[in-house]
Protein backbone atom coordinates (compact mmCIF):
# COMPACT_ATOMS: atom_id res chain seq x y z
CA UNK A 1 0.00 0.00 0.00
CA UNK A 2 1.17 3.70 -0.57
CA UNK A 3 1.27 5.75 2.08
CA UNK A 4 2.96 8.64 1.36
CA UNK A 5 1.45 11.77 -0.70
CA UNK A 6 3.83 12.32 -3.77
CA UNK A 7 5.92 15.48 -3.72
CA UNK A 8 4.14 18.78 -4.87
CA UNK A 9 0.60 18.13 -3.43
CA UNK A 10 0.40 21.09 -1.73
CA UNK A 11 1.43 22.61 -4.75
CA UNK A 12 -1.37 20.30 -6.70
CA UNK A 13 -3.72 21.91 -4.68
CA UNK A 14 -2.62 25.48 -5.38
CA UNK A 15 -2.70 25.25 -8.86
CA UNK A 16 -5.83 23.11 -9.16
CA UNK A 17 -8.22 24.25 -6.28
CA UNK A 18 -9.20 27.62 -8.19
CA UNK A 19 -12.62 27.84 -6.71
CA UNK A 20 -11.38 27.36 -3.34
CA UNK A 21 -13.15 24.17 -2.64
CA UNK A 22 -10.58 23.29 0.41
CA UNK A 23 -11.53 26.60 2.13
CA UNK A 24 -15.05 25.63 1.34
CA UNK A 25 -14.23 22.60 3.83
CA UNK A 26 -12.51 23.89 6.65
CA UNK A 27 -15.94 26.11 7.17
CA UNK A 28 -18.03 23.23 7.31
CA UNK A 29 -18.16 23.17 11.32
CA UNK A 30 -18.27 27.17 10.97
CA UNK A 31 -21.47 27.47 8.29
CA UNK A 32 -23.32 24.85 10.54
CA UNK A 33 -23.04 27.07 13.59
CA UNK A 34 -24.03 30.29 11.47
CA UNK A 35 -26.82 28.14 10.36
CA UNK A 36 -28.53 27.20 13.87
CA UNK A 37 -28.23 30.66 14.86
CA UNK A 38 -29.86 32.01 12.10
CA UNK A 39 -33.50 30.14 12.47
CA UNK A 40 -35.34 31.65 15.61
CA UNK A 41 -38.67 33.04 16.16
CA UNK A 42 -37.64 36.35 16.79
CA UNK A 43 -35.50 36.18 13.57
CA UNK A 44 -38.67 34.69 12.12
CA UNK A 45 -41.53 35.56 13.19
CA UNK A 46 -43.26 33.40 10.87
CA UNK A 47 -42.48 30.41 12.42
CA UNK A 48 -45.60 30.54 14.58
CA UNK A 49 -47.44 30.08 11.41
CA UNK A 50 -46.07 26.79 10.77
CA UNK A 51 -46.26 25.39 13.93
CA UNK A 52 -48.49 23.28 13.72
CA UNK A 53 -49.54 19.77 13.12
CA UNK A 54 -48.52 18.40 10.25
CA UNK A 55 -48.82 15.00 8.62
CA UNK A 56 -45.78 14.92 7.45
CA UNK A 57 -42.97 16.72 5.72
CA UNK A 58 -41.59 17.16 1.99
CA UNK A 59 -38.66 18.02 1.03
CA UNK A 60 -38.00 19.43 -2.87
CA UNK A 61 -34.52 19.89 -4.20
CA UNK A 62 -31.88 18.34 -6.38
CA UNK A 63 -28.26 17.54 -5.85
CA UNK A 64 -26.40 19.29 -3.25
CA UNK A 65 -29.35 20.72 -2.34
CA UNK A 66 -31.65 17.50 -1.85
CA UNK A 67 -29.16 15.76 0.48
CA UNK A 68 -30.45 17.42 3.69
CA UNK A 69 -33.44 16.06 3.01
CA UNK A 70 -32.21 12.50 3.27
CA UNK A 71 -30.16 13.12 6.28
CA UNK A 72 -33.80 14.92 7.79
CA UNK A 73 -35.31 11.66 6.13
CA UNK A 74 -33.55 9.41 8.30
CA UNK A 75 -32.97 10.77 11.41
CA UNK A 76 -37.04 11.39 11.70
CA UNK A 77 -37.29 7.87 11.39
CA UNK A 78 -34.92 7.11 14.26
CA UNK A 79 -36.16 9.75 16.31
CA UNK A 80 -38.78 12.15 14.56
CA UNK A 81 -42.69 13.17 14.78
CA UNK A 82 -43.71 12.50 11.74
CA UNK A 83 -42.30 11.30 8.44
CA UNK A 84 -39.90 13.13 5.77
CA UNK A 85 -39.44 12.75 2.33
CA UNK A 86 -36.98 13.63 0.15
CA UNK A 87 -38.76 13.99 -3.39
CA UNK A 88 -36.29 14.86 -6.64
CA UNK A 89 -37.86 16.09 -9.49
CA UNK A 90 -40.06 18.68 -12.16
CA UNK A 91 -43.56 17.51 -10.56
CA UNK A 92 -44.93 16.65 -7.07
CA UNK A 93 -45.81 12.75 -5.65
CA UNK A 94 -49.49 12.12 -6.70
CA UNK A 95 -50.09 11.30 -2.70
CA UNK A 96 -48.98 14.51 -1.51
CA UNK A 97 -51.57 16.74 0.20
CA UNK A 98 -51.76 20.09 1.79
CA UNK A 99 -51.46 18.97 5.08
CA UNK A 100 -47.52 17.90 4.45
CA UNK A 101 -45.45 20.64 5.20
CA UNK A 102 -43.14 21.26 1.76
CA UNK A 103 -39.41 22.41 2.93
CA UNK A 104 -38.01 24.04 -1.08
CA UNK A 105 -34.58 24.31 -1.34
CA UNK A 106 -32.21 25.19 -4.26
CA UNK A 107 -28.85 26.94 -3.40
CA UNK A 108 -29.39 29.29 -6.35
CA UNK A 109 -32.48 29.67 -6.38
CA UNK A 110 -32.90 28.67 -9.75
CA UNK A 111 -32.94 24.67 -10.16
CA UNK A 112 -35.62 24.36 -12.50
CA UNK A 113 -37.07 20.81 -11.45
CA UNK A 114 -36.98 22.42 -7.76
CA UNK A 115 -38.98 25.52 -9.47
CA UNK A 116 -41.70 23.30 -11.20
CA UNK A 117 -42.96 21.09 -8.35
CA UNK A 118 -42.31 23.91 -5.77
CA UNK A 119 -44.71 26.28 -8.19
CA UNK A 120 -47.58 23.33 -8.30
CA UNK A 121 -47.50 23.01 -4.68
CA UNK A 122 -48.18 27.29 -4.33
CA UNK A 123 -50.94 26.15 -6.85
CA UNK A 124 -52.45 23.16 -4.53
CA UNK A 125 -52.20 25.98 -1.13
CA UNK A 126 -49.17 24.69 0.39
CA UNK A 127 -47.56 26.12 3.40
CA UNK A 128 -43.64 26.15 1.81
CA UNK A 129 -40.27 27.17 3.24
CA UNK A 130 -38.01 27.97 0.84
CA UNK A 131 -33.96 27.76 1.54
CA UNK A 132 -31.90 29.75 -1.03
CA UNK A 133 -29.45 32.38 -1.18
CA UNK A 134 -31.87 33.82 -3.88
CA UNK A 135 -32.80 33.29 -7.30
CA UNK A 136 -36.59 32.92 -8.61
CA UNK A 137 -36.90 31.05 -5.96
CA UNK A 138 -36.79 33.46 -3.00
CA UNK A 139 -38.95 35.14 -4.98
CA UNK A 140 -41.57 33.26 -5.22
CA UNK A 141 -41.94 34.23 -1.39
CA UNK A 142 -43.32 37.47 -2.38
CA UNK A 143 -45.95 36.25 -4.34
CA UNK A 144 -48.07 34.58 -1.21
CA UNK A 145 -48.50 34.62 2.50
CA UNK A 146 -47.71 30.82 3.12
CA UNK A 147 -44.44 30.50 1.35
CA UNK A 148 -41.79 31.68 3.65
CA UNK A 149 -37.80 32.11 3.07
CA UNK A 150 -34.83 31.07 5.24
CA UNK A 151 -31.82 32.83 3.11
CA UNK A 152 -27.66 30.94 2.90
CA UNK A 153 -25.48 33.15 2.20
CA UNK A 154 -24.06 32.53 -1.78
CA UNK A 155 -21.23 32.52 -3.74
CA UNK A 156 -20.16 28.80 -3.38
CA UNK A 157 -20.75 25.27 -4.99
CA UNK A 158 -24.01 23.77 -3.92
CA UNK A 159 -22.23 21.20 -2.93
CA UNK A 160 -20.21 22.97 -0.44
CA UNK A 161 -23.02 24.75 0.96
CA UNK A 162 -24.16 21.41 2.90
CA UNK A 163 -23.61 22.69 5.93
CA UNK A 164 -25.46 26.05 5.33
CA UNK A 165 -28.15 24.22 4.21
CA UNK A 166 -28.69 21.16 6.40
CA UNK A 167 -28.56 23.08 9.50
CA UNK A 168 -31.00 25.39 8.68
CA UNK A 169 -33.40 22.83 7.93
CA UNK A 170 -32.81 20.72 10.77
CA UNK A 171 -33.28 23.72 13.04
CA UNK A 172 -36.58 24.39 11.77
CA UNK A 173 -37.86 21.00 12.22
CA UNK A 174 -36.08 20.75 15.74
CA UNK A 175 -37.71 24.89 16.20
CA UNK A 176 -41.49 23.32 15.26
CA UNK A 177 -41.09 20.25 17.54
CA UNK A 178 -40.99 17.57 14.68
CA UNK A 179 -37.36 16.27 15.57
CA UNK A 180 -35.94 17.01 19.56
CA UNK A 181 -32.03 16.25 17.90
CA UNK A 182 -30.11 19.16 18.38
CA UNK A 183 -26.33 19.58 17.52
CA UNK A 184 -24.55 20.12 20.83
CA UNK A 185 -21.60 22.67 21.55
CA UNK A 186 -19.93 19.77 22.17
CA UNK A 187 -20.62 17.99 19.46
CA UNK A 188 -19.64 20.74 17.31
CA UNK A 189 -16.05 21.01 18.52
CA UNK A 190 -15.68 17.36 17.86
CA UNK A 191 -16.49 17.93 14.53
CA UNK A 192 -14.33 20.63 13.90
CA UNK A 193 -11.99 18.85 15.47
CA UNK A 194 -12.16 16.36 12.59
CA UNK A 195 -12.35 18.92 10.18
CA UNK A 196 -8.44 19.96 11.18
CA UNK A 197 -7.68 16.26 11.35
CA UNK A 198 -8.32 15.24 8.16
CA UNK A 199 -7.15 18.61 6.50
CA UNK A 200 -4.87 16.94 3.07
CA UNK A 201 -3.32 20.55 3.17
CA UNK A 202 -2.16 20.52 6.89
CA UNK A 203 -1.93 16.71 6.82
CA UNK A 204 -0.29 15.77 3.63
CA UNK A 205 0.51 12.24 4.83
CA UNK A 206 -2.20 11.65 6.68
CA UNK A 207 -4.94 9.13 6.90
CA UNK A 208 -7.17 10.55 4.39
CA UNK A 209 -4.93 11.72 1.90
CA UNK A 210 -2.93 7.95 2.02
CA UNK A 211 -6.62 6.73 1.85
CA UNK A 212 -7.01 8.75 -1.25
CA UNK A 213 -3.54 7.12 -2.78
CA UNK A 214 -4.79 3.83 -2.90
CA UNK A 215 -7.88 4.22 -4.44
CA UNK A 216 -6.65 5.98 -7.41
CA UNK A 217 -6.01 3.12 -9.68
CA UNK A 218 -9.62 0.95 -8.39
CA UNK A 219 -13.37 1.18 -8.67
CA UNK A 220 -14.81 2.24 -5.73
CA UNK A 221 -17.64 0.98 -3.44
CA UNK A 222 -19.51 1.87 -0.56
CA UNK A 223 -21.22 -0.02 1.87
CA UNK A 224 -22.98 0.60 5.20
CA UNK A 225 -26.02 0.14 7.48
CA UNK A 226 -28.81 1.40 6.17
CA UNK A 227 -29.14 4.74 8.55
CA UNK A 228 -26.03 5.77 6.90
CA UNK A 229 -27.64 5.63 3.41
CA UNK A 230 -27.84 9.48 2.94
CA UNK A 231 -23.76 9.86 3.86
CA UNK A 232 -23.20 6.87 1.71
CA UNK A 233 -25.37 8.53 -1.30
CA UNK A 234 -24.02 12.14 -0.47
CA UNK A 235 -20.20 10.63 -0.72
CA UNK A 236 -21.04 8.74 -3.82
CA UNK A 237 -21.95 12.44 -4.71
CA UNK A 238 -19.32 13.86 -3.59
CA UNK A 239 -16.62 12.08 -5.79
CA UNK A 240 -19.00 12.25 -8.82
CA UNK A 241 -18.66 16.16 -8.59
CA UNK A 242 -15.52 16.83 -7.11
CA UNK A 243 -13.25 13.60 -8.24
CA UNK A 244 -15.16 12.66 -11.21
CA UNK A 245 -15.11 9.19 -10.66
CA UNK A 246 -17.69 6.92 -10.09
CA UNK A 247 -18.93 4.62 -7.22
CA UNK A 248 -21.03 1.36 -6.26
CA UNK A 249 -22.93 1.87 -3.42
CA UNK A 250 -25.18 -0.21 -0.88
CA UNK A 251 -26.73 -0.99 2.59
CA UNK A 252 -26.95 -3.95 4.98
CA UNK A 253 -29.04 -5.79 5.38
CA UNK A 254 -30.60 -5.25 1.63
CA UNK A 255 -27.37 -5.79 -0.14
CA UNK A 256 -26.93 -9.35 1.95
CA UNK A 257 -29.89 -10.02 -0.20
CA UNK A 258 -28.93 -9.86 -3.87
CA UNK A 259 -25.21 -7.45 -4.17
CA UNK A 260 -23.39 -10.53 -1.72
CA UNK A 261 -24.15 -12.65 -4.38
CA UNK A 262 -21.92 -10.64 -7.27
CA UNK A 263 -19.31 -10.03 -4.70
CA UNK A 264 -18.60 -13.21 -4.90
CA UNK A 265 -19.24 -14.62 -1.29
CA UNK A 266 -17.12 -18.09 -0.30
CA UNK A 267 -15.82 -20.90 -2.62
CA UNK A 268 -15.10 -20.88 -6.24
CA UNK A 269 -17.57 -18.33 -7.85
CA UNK A 270 -16.03 -15.06 -6.99
CA UNK A 271 -16.35 -12.33 -9.90
CA UNK A 272 -12.76 -11.01 -10.84
CA UNK A 273 -14.12 -7.89 -10.69
CA UNK A 274 -14.76 -8.15 -7.15
CA UNK A 275 -11.07 -8.48 -5.98
CA UNK A 276 -10.50 -5.33 -7.64
CA UNK A 277 -12.65 -3.62 -5.68
CA UNK A 278 -11.31 -0.13 -3.36
CA UNK A 279 -13.93 -0.67 -0.76
CA UNK A 280 -15.40 1.75 1.54
CA UNK A 281 -17.49 0.54 4.89
CA UNK A 282 -19.49 2.76 6.98
CA UNK A 283 -20.50 2.42 10.09
CA UNK A 284 -21.13 4.09 13.42
CA UNK A 285 -21.72 2.99 17.07
CA UNK A 286 -25.28 2.50 16.96
CA UNK A 287 -25.29 -0.31 14.25
CA UNK A 288 -27.91 -3.10 15.04
CA UNK A 289 -25.97 -5.87 16.19
CA UNK A 290 -27.52 -8.15 13.76
CA UNK A 291 -26.26 -5.79 10.80
CA UNK A 292 -23.10 -5.81 12.57
CA UNK A 293 -22.59 -9.65 12.23
CA UNK A 294 -23.54 -9.20 8.83
CA UNK A 295 -20.62 -6.90 8.52
CA UNK A 296 -18.34 -8.72 10.36
CA UNK A 297 -18.94 -12.00 7.77
CA UNK A 298 -18.82 -9.58 4.73
CA UNK A 299 -15.28 -8.40 5.34
CA UNK A 300 -14.11 -12.00 6.34
CA UNK A 301 -15.45 -13.32 3.44
CA UNK A 302 -15.11 -9.78 0.77
CA UNK A 303 -12.83 -11.53 -2.58
CA UNK A 304 -10.61 -7.89 -2.27
CA UNK A 305 -7.65 -6.97 -0.50
CA UNK A 306 -8.52 -3.04 -0.39
CA UNK A 307 -10.97 -2.77 2.18
CA UNK A 308 -11.30 0.41 4.65
CA UNK A 309 -13.51 1.36 7.37
CA UNK A 310 -14.51 4.66 8.09
CA UNK A 311 -16.52 5.15 11.51
CA UNK A 312 -18.41 7.66 11.94
CA UNK A 313 -17.61 9.46 15.85
CA UNK A 314 -20.20 10.86 17.76
CA UNK A 315 -23.20 10.75 20.51
CA UNK A 316 -25.30 10.26 18.15
CA UNK A 317 -26.34 9.59 14.37
CA UNK A 318 -26.42 13.08 13.48
CA UNK A 319 -23.01 13.78 15.09
CA UNK A 320 -21.90 10.78 12.93
CA UNK A 321 -23.42 11.16 10.01
CA UNK A 322 -22.01 14.67 10.17
CA UNK A 323 -18.72 13.49 11.00
CA UNK A 324 -18.46 10.87 7.78
CA UNK A 325 -19.10 13.85 5.37
CA UNK A 326 -16.17 15.49 6.79
CA UNK A 327 -13.90 12.37 6.25
CA UNK A 328 -15.91 12.19 3.19
CA UNK A 329 -15.74 15.61 1.64
CA UNK A 330 -11.74 15.70 2.08
CA UNK A 331 -11.11 12.13 0.25
CA UNK A 332 -13.29 13.37 -2.61
CA UNK A 333 -10.98 16.38 -2.75
CA UNK A 334 -7.83 14.14 -2.30
CA UNK A 335 -8.84 12.12 -5.06
CA UNK A 336 -9.51 15.10 -7.42
CA UNK A 337 -5.96 16.45 -6.95
CA UNK A 338 -4.42 13.20 -7.62
CA UNK A 339 -6.17 12.77 -10.73
CA UNK A 340 -5.42 16.26 -11.66
CA UNK A 341 -8.77 17.93 -11.37
CA UNK A 342 -10.14 21.21 -10.18
CA UNK A 343 -12.50 19.78 -7.24
CA UNK A 344 -14.61 21.96 -8.63
CA UNK A 345 -15.38 22.04 -12.14
CA UNK A 346 -18.70 20.04 -13.23
CA UNK A 347 -18.50 21.15 -16.89
CA UNK A 348 -20.71 18.86 -18.02
CA UNK A 349 -23.10 20.18 -15.97
CA UNK A 350 -22.74 23.22 -17.18
CA UNK A 351 -22.77 21.85 -20.66
CA UNK A 352 -26.37 20.38 -20.25
CA UNK A 353 -27.92 23.25 -18.77
CA UNK A 354 -26.70 25.35 -21.55
CA UNK A 355 -28.44 22.94 -23.94
CA UNK A 356 -31.88 22.39 -21.68
CA UNK A 357 -32.06 26.29 -22.57
CA UNK A 358 -32.51 25.82 -26.36
CA UNK A 359 -34.87 23.02 -26.06
CA UNK A 360 -38.53 22.53 -24.79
Amino acid sequence: MVTKMPEGMIRLATALDEQDMIGFTRLFVEDIKKGRDAVNRELLPWIEQVDKGWTGVLCLGMGGSAAGGDFLSVLCDTSGAIPVRCHRGYDLPNWWTPDWLVISTSYSGNTEETLSATQQAMNSGATIIVISSGGELSGMCELSDTVHLISCPSGQPPRSAFGHIFSRQLSLLVEIGILQTEITSDALQRLQNAVEDCDIIAHPEGDVASLALNMMENPIAILGPNELMPAINRFKNQLNENSSRFARIGVFPEMNHNETVAWGGVGDDQDPESSNQALILLSWDGIHHRVNHRMDWFVSNCPTELAWKMHGDGESLLESLLHLCIMMDWLSIALALLHGKNPSSIDPIISLKEFLNFVD
